[in-house]
């Protein structure tokens, strides 16, 4: 019923719609996926008792780990902060504007739900409530692949920095650019606590790890497997990103570091508003809940981690000239004469 539904949803938008798909096919991926925002948003506001009687058979007979608490916020994620994006991209198709940048951080969000969703859902406690119905995945799992590769291969929207700003910029040590400097800070703290947190979910023996599981973060033990799996995401990719943003921070001309800003920005923003949320949700169990004497510790910390991300992509994208190929230079010509 689900693929029939899609499939007639598509049906109307080709038909309504015919320049925008065949100047953008992604046109058509946009629309659909705006219609599943809503039915997520109805999944989320039904289990949180706001709507009732909408979702009710799909959440018990065809994919009942929605009923989670990690489930309730992926789908408030994507029936709000994905459905804004969806109509904004579409919106620019129409107006034939670009829309990169939105593209970029929605596909860093995208990838980041179906990374931590799918393996969580086939290795918790509800690996044995896998329904017809988790094949409805496959296809969120193909298009993004190519959704993104559509969207890298976008031209840039041009930058008004001349080569003369470029030079000059790339001219500065890290000490002279200060909020570069605090961000490299922030990008080495962040990765420390990144592999901290994945050590803690591999059961590292040491007592700071069992303080931390016990005290602070009890939803890392949650049998439903996804804060697992999302502090293993984190640190097998999120932590090398880190690392090299920070290289990219020191050592000038590393243009892919806006592009991939933006793609992490918008994974860590939607894997930290879904963590943090289903820590403290009523439908994960009062013993993995965040403790009342650690929640201030608990919010603060993940908070950091989750705007670092956007501050980084927001510096890429105001002061682009640093990571800019540098321009040759009256030396560069000396030395190729020679």
């Amino acid at each position: 019923m689900s693929t029939l539904i899609l499939g007639l949803l598509f049906v109307a938008i080709y038909t309504l719609s015919p320049g925008e798909i065949y100047y953008d096919p992604l046109y058509a991926v946009f629309a659909v996926f705006a219609f599943t925002s809503v039915v997520d948003l109805l999944i989320a506001l039904q289990e949180d008792g706001y709507a009732v009687g909408f979702m009710d058979f799909f959440t018990k007979e065809g994919e009942p780990y929605l009923r989670t608490a990690h489930g309730v916020f992926i789908c408030y994620w994507d029936g709000t902060v994905h459905y804004v994006l969806y109509l904004a991209m579409a919106g620019a198709i129409h107006r034939r504007k670009r829309y990169r940048n939105l593209g970029l951080y929605w596909l860093g969000s995208f990838i980041m739900s179906i990374l931590v969703f799918l393996p969580g859902n086939l290795l918790g406690k509800y690996s044995s409530e896998i329904r017809p119905a988790f094949f409805l995945a496959i296809p969120y799992v193909l298009v993004p692949c190519w959704a993104g590769m559509r969207v890298f291969n976008q031209s840039r929207a041009p930058t008004c920095c001349t080569p003369n700003v470029v030079q000059e910029e790339q001219r500065k040590g890290i000490l002279r650019r200060p909020v570069d400097l605090a961000l490299v800070i922030y990008l080495t703290l962040a990765g420390f606590f990144t592999l901290f947190r994945g050590l803690v979910v591999l059961d590292c023996p040491t007592d700071a790890c069992f303080v931390y599981i016990y005290q602070y973060e009890p939803y890392l033990q949650d049998p439903v497997a996804y804060p697992k799996v999302q502090m293993l995401v984190y640190m097998f990719y999120v932590l090398p990103f880190f690392g090299l943003a920070a290289y990219a921070l020191i050592f000038p001309g590393c243009s892919w570091l806006p592009d991939w800003a933006l793609v992490f920005a918008g994974a860590v923003g939607q894997a930290q508003f879904s963590h943090m949320g289903a820590s403290m949700h009523v439908r994960t169990p009062f013993t993995y809940r965040v403790p009342d004497d650690a929640w201030a510790c608990f919010f603060g910390c993940n908070l950091l981690y989750a705007l670092g991300p956007h501050l980084l992509a927001f510096r890429c994208l105001w002061q682009p000239a640093f990571f800019l190929r540098p321009p040759p230079g009256p030396l560069d010509h000396h030395k190729k004469d020679h």
